[in-house]
């Protein structure tokens, strides 16, 4: 009796979730959207690898817009584009609207899903993924990523929050801090209104309760 197939989850909700876990729910639960000039641009740089094709440059093989898939973990997704390096091994590089020079945990976000897909390309190819790049298109150069055993733990761990949050439905807390300032869900969100109270101000709420 063989185990029955996970739910697929797409790659970009790892990236999602690594950004804020209710970023995710309201995108991949509530199928809520919305757009701002971040999300615009972005579109604006996918278009140019969306379309699928490959091409032969320097000796390799260049895929745009591969599927891609790892049934081990339940996800789906492409990858905007894969170089093939001579022995066949693939090499994911994503594309980014922005400079190279992002905040740590901003960029870790775009790391996670990197490395998500050096996994489906292990699946898929059966070689090893030890490296990748993310391409940031304002400044027009690579940031290397080594696909090592920490990031590989945190794809994981990820995957395991997004299938928990994807069956269980629960809305997580907003972040209510500076990942809302470039998020186009923020009106949808209402941070600020749902955010719980700082302490200081809860204990000067609790003065003024009066009970029924």
């Amino acid at each position: 009796m063989t185990d029955e197939p996970l739910d697929p989850i797409p790659l970009s909700a790892l990236q999602h979730w690594a950004y804020c876990p209710r970023q995710c729910a309201l995108i991949h639960v509530e199928q809520g959207f919305a757009e701002n000039l971040f999300t615009l641009r972005g579109q604006a740089l996918h278009k140019r690898v969306d379309d699928p094709g490959f091409e032969l440059c320097d000796g390799l093989r260049i895929e745009r817009a591969l599927p891609l898939f790892c049934d081990r973990l339940g996800l789906v997704g492409k990858a905007d584009v894969v170089e093939f390096l001579p022995d066949g091994s693939p090499y994911p590089v994503e594309y980014k609207h922005g400079s190279r020079h992002k905040r740590a945990d901003i960029a870790a976000c775009d790391d996670v899903q990197l490395a998500a897909q050096a996994l489906c390309l292990e699946e898929m190819f059966a070689k090893p993924v030890t490296e990748g790049a993310l391409y940031y298109a304002s400044s027009r150069r690579r940031r290397v990523v080594a696909i090592d055993s920490n990031l590989r733990g945190k794809v994981e761990s990820t995957v395991a929050a997004v299938r928990h949050l994807l069956q269980s439905c629960e809305m997580p807390p907003p972040l209510n801090d500076d990942h809302c300032i470039a998020c186009s869900l923020c009106d949808l969100c209402q941070p600020e209104a749902l955010a719980p109270l700082p302490a200081h101000v809860a204990f000067r709420h609790s003065l003024f309760k009066v009970d029924d």
